[in-house]
């Protein structure tokens, strides 16, 4: 989209520093020019160093999400590497279960993050709702997983526990949630592609059971506990799915599923997946068992006036 005369716009935004950041957004330096739609207690999202406004482009009407985080905090909690990761993961991606980049920002105090919005909320909060997944559902979200962890390792990416990163052969960083966190990692033997099929047999048995396979009061429980290996399944999960997790949850990286010749391909012809048809997966054809959206899993009941407004363009 081409760069339009800031007279053509008209910018109605309440609060949050907010001067400032209206006049960033509405600077020469910016692309786009929006209506900012909630108010200063109304967001998408909020975070330890930022907030994610939902914001409307004016000229073609179409919603956006527009993440603003406050450069001094980036730096005072460190996470300047992981902001530099996600905003040049999020600039190479383009796939059906990836969040979109269109545009960046930043001025002197904040960095500002165009993408696209998504309404519907988190996965973990459908799950922390529910209690636990069916085995439909469960495989359902699985299936989707997968091909975004195909497609981003098909570009040298890592998912890396919410840390999006390049893979340069393999990484030492430790980071993420202690539950999920590969053997590997935990040893500091460097780590690669692996650990993403970890992390997904963690998650399977946590949308199934609704607690993770391995669980302390402390992370140094944990970490015994993920290097120790021993899975305890509950009685209701699928023989399938069972032995999935235990191929996925293997410590010994170089016999992990997913992790072999084959790749992926090995966790797709799964007999846990034996009905899935992944040509449709990433057209958004699967079928699923039909989900109610619960406007709780954002920040404010607000939202769900905006819910099934996407931002599908072309920059």
């Amino acid at each position: 989209m081409e760069a339009q005369d800031p007279k053509q716009f008209s910018i109605k935004f309440v609060e949050f520093d907010h001067d400032y950041v209206l006049s960033a957004v509405c600077s020469s330096a910016s692309v786009l020019r929006f209506h900012f739609l909630l108010s200063p207690t109304h967001f998408v999202c909020t975070g330890t160093f930022g907030r994610v406004h939902l914001v409307k482009e004016k000229m073609a009407k179409r919603y956006f999400a527009l993440k603003v985080m406050s450069i001094p905090d980036v730096i005072r909690l460190k996470q300047e590497q992981h902001v530099h990761n996600e905003k040049s993961v999020l600039k190479e991606v383009n796939h059906p279960f990836l969040i979109r980049l269109f545009w960046t920002y930043h001025d002197e105090r904040f960095l500002y993050m165009l993408m696209e919005y998504v309404p519907g909320g988190e996965l973990f909060s459908y799950l922390r709702n529910m209690g636990r997944f069916n085995n439909s559902t469960g495989l359902f979200y699985s299936a989707e997983i997968i091909c975004a962890i195909e497609y981003l390792h098909s570009k040298e990416i890592l998912t890396d526990f919410g840390f999006a990163k390049k893979l340069v052969d393999r990484t030492w960083t430790l980071c993420g949630t202690p539950e999920y966190l590969a053997p590997e990692v935990i040893q500091s033997k460097g780590h690669g592609r692996a650990v993403d099929w970890w992390a997904l047999g963690i998650l399977i048995f946590e949308m199934l059971s609704g607690f993770p396979p391995f669980f302390d009061d402390n992370p140094f429980g944990i970490y015994q506990k993920i290097l120790a290996g021993k899975i305890d399944f509950p009685r209701h999960l699928d023989l399938y799915v069972k032995d999935l997790i235990k191929k996925l949850l293997v410590v010994d990286r170089t016999r992990r599923l997913g992790n072999m010749k084959n790749g992926a391909d090995d966790v797709k012809r799964h007999r846990w997946f034996r009905s899935t048809d992944w040509d449709a997966v990433p057209q958004r054809k699967l079928k699923r068992n039909k989900c109610y959206v619960k406007y709780t899993n954002f920040e404010d009941a607000h939202l769900s006036s905006f819910a099934g407004k996407t931002s599908s363009v072309s920059f």
